[in-house]
């Protein structure tokens, strides 16, 4: 039999597939197979006509996982998924196509990773929580929180009463993005908290700032624009500036790597923009890119020198406003071209995480 463990979070993007990564990187250097499924995901790509979740694809380009595909994702809750099963129930017998999918990965495995999708209770709303789901794989859950000493703590509390009901261990937590500066004082009162409710610490990640910094590429993919011009498409973005206020006092807060939003009859911000991006106004930074905002096509003139800039150009139809919140709030999902940050997480894993407790709650 396999040795599994299922990896939950207490709130969704809180960093469940950085951790899984981590995780198979470092178990592998103890076991010789491995195993991955995510039972349940939301987030799918069309991969050999399936609809597959994207953690599942990483996960078995990165390491070269070799199960089918399907069965690493079985469930693709697509749009409407959750409307269909309200109105009319399941259409298919998903408790039986999650056991049969995870039975075939771990054959002739020594050990299976399951990761989870957003918090305890995500998916009860048609029967099949995390905590649901662990329970039928009869696995111990190790839990992602994010940084902090008591908000950690209190959401580890709420999503361990879900597992606790349905007869669940909880093998132990693991805590992402703490901010480095208060590192040693979170680490140690976060960790004496957890474990005066009898919770195991597996260890505590620090914030990686190029971990949520995302690229150009990204930027297009996830909100879905078209590109006017450019190349450059692994610009990554650091800053996010709105070109609505006049050109003197935009250059006042122009920095490298920064995203500019300008609406596209705006021909004095792009062209100051594409200057100092050439490295021929007063001010010269190096540019991630342009957001044409509002539905607008630059004139002739503009076109033009966009195109000299070799910048990475989009379009929206969205208002300026509208296209910033949305960059703001976009999570940066990892790639398996994303070699670099796949390294730093690896090697942050292997020296922040107690692998040996890790494998000493194994089920």
């Amino acid at each position: 039999m396999a040795k599994k463990i299922f990896i939950a979070a207490t709130m969704q993007n809180d960093g469940k597939t950085t951790v899984s990564l981590g995780l198979i990187a470092a178990l592998k250097k103890r076991f010789d197979r491995i195993g991955f499924i995510k039972p349940i995901g939301q987030r799918y790509l069309m991969e050999q006509g399936y609809k597959v979740d994207e953690d599942s694809v990483l996960i078995e380009e990165v390491f070269g996982i070799k199960c089918n595909i399907k069965d690493m994702s079985p469930i693709a809750i697509d749009k409407g998924f959750t409307e269909r099963f309200i109105d009319k129930g399941a259409d298919e017998d998903y408790i039986s196509i999650i056991k049969e999918s995870f039975e075939r990965v771990a054959a002739n495995k020594d050990l299976v990773i399951i990761e989870g999708t957003g918090h305890a209770g995500v998916g009860s709303v048609f029967g099949l929580s995390n905590a649901t789901v662990a329970r039928l794989l009869d696995t111990n859950v190790i839990m992602i929180s994010s940084g902090g000493i008591g908000k950690p703590i209190d959401e580890v509390m709420l999503n361990k009463a879900l597992l606790d009901r349905e007869g669940v261990t909880l093998a132990g937590v693991i805590v992402n993005k703490v901010l480095p500066e208060k590192y040693d004082k979170i680490a140690r009162l976060a960790k004496k908290g957890m474990e005066q409710k009898g919770i195991n610490v597996f260890g505590m990640l620090p914030y990686q700032k190029i971990l949520a910094i995302p690229t150009m590429r990204e930027i297009k993919e996830e909100l879905k624009m078209p590109v006017l011009c450019g190349e450059n498409m692994d610009a990554q973005v650091e800053n996010v500036l709105v070109g609505a206020m006049n050109v003197k006092e935009a250059l006042k807060f122009l920095q490298n790597n920064t995203l500019m939003i300008i609406p596209g009859d705006r021909r004095d911000m792009i062209e100051a923009i594409c200057r100092a991006h050439m490295g021929k106004g007063k001010k010269i930074c190096r540019i991630s890119g342009i957001i044409i905002s509002g539905g607008l096509m630059p004139d002739s003139r503009s076109l033009r020198l966009l195109g000299q800039s070799r910048m990475t150009v989009l379009l929206t139809k969205k208002d300026t406003y509208s296209i910033a919140s949305c960059v703001h709030s976009m999570a940066v999902k990892l790639k398996p071209q994303d070699t670099d940050k796949i390294k730093i997480i690896v090697d942050m894993v292997e020296k922040y995480v107690d692998i040996d407790k890790v494998l000493s709650n194994l089920k």
